[in-house]
């Protein structure tokens, strides 16, 4: 078996699932420039999502387990800290739902992905420039109102090339949130986020898991594995990145990116 292909693209999800550059952008990208079969790999690029996920888990498994353990005390702070993950998820899970196959149809669309990164690089500079004065820190401690705004925020996430994190981490900004604990609040977000988003889309192609010709679950365990582990790297360099000089390097990255690849859509 030939393992650079789920290498490669393993290491595109672990290496942008949490940055603000959209890793569902950068796999259909990848897959477009590589040309490889986008359908064949569909499930493949969904499922590797988990990977990257158990990262989180990994990395802040002490936070959840003090959260677990502050909700059997009943604890205010754990109770906040649920209660704004869980509210913040609903509009992505609402709408997400409703548009479910309109979504999917933009999921091979090189050219849109190219023209949201750029857009993308671009409102993240405008909202580091204009971002209120922070004066929230910690996750506990973001207020219901703004918890919902930024639940709606990241259901523009939903257009490839946006970027899910993105979204979240800019709306936080924008909302009066400091950038450590958006970037937090990005991360506890995307479990149940993208835990739901896989299931649904591997219910939807269930039947390909075992269809002639399907990538096979060895392939797929490679791409997990790379996605886990290079996610875990990434993670941690992000968070002190962002902390130190903000999300301007990521916006110039998306715009530079975007404007290369559109460059080579139209003229390729």
């Amino acid at each position: 078996m030939d393992i650079s292909t789920p290498v490669l693209l393993g290491i595109v999800e672990g290496l942008t699932e949490f940055l603000p550059v959209s890793s569902t952008g950068h796999l259909i990208l990848a897959t477009k420039l590589l040309g490889y079969d986008a359908a064949k790999w569909e499930v493949f690029n969904i499922v590797i999502q988990l990977g990257a996920i158990l990262a989180v888990v990994v990395l802040y498994w002490r936070t959840f387990w003090a959260v677990l353990q502050g909700l059997v005390r009943r604890d205010a702070t754990a109770i906040r800290f649920t209660r704004n993950v869980l509210v913040a998820l609903i509009p992505a899970a609402v709408i997400g739902m409703a548009l479910h196959k309109r979504i999917e149809a933009l999921l091979g669309d090189a050219f849109v992905v190219a023209v949201a990164l750029i857009l993308g690089g671009m409102a993240i500079l405008a909202i580091e420039w204009r971002a209120k004065k922070a004066n929230v820190a910690g996750v506990a401690d973001i207020p219901l109102p703004t918890v919902v705004g930024i639940g709606f925020i990241q259901c523009l996430a939903m257009i490839p090339g946006v970027s899910r994190s993105g979204a979240t981490i800019m709306g936080a900004l924008s909302l009066g949130v400091e950038r450590r604990t958006a970037a937090e609040f990005s991360f506890f977000l995307a479990i149940p986020t993208m835990l739901g988003a896989t299931v649904v889309q591997l219910a939807s192609h269930r039947h390909e898991l075992t269809a002639p010709g399907a990538i096979g679950m060895g392939t797929i365990a490679i791409g997990f594995v790379v996605a886990f582990l290079v996610a875990l790297a990434v993670i941690k360099a992000f968070v002190s990145i962002v902390t130190r000089h903000g999300f301007a390097p990521f916006a110039w990255y998306r715009i530079v990116a975007g404007s290369a690849a559109l460059a080579w859509i139209i003229h390729g």
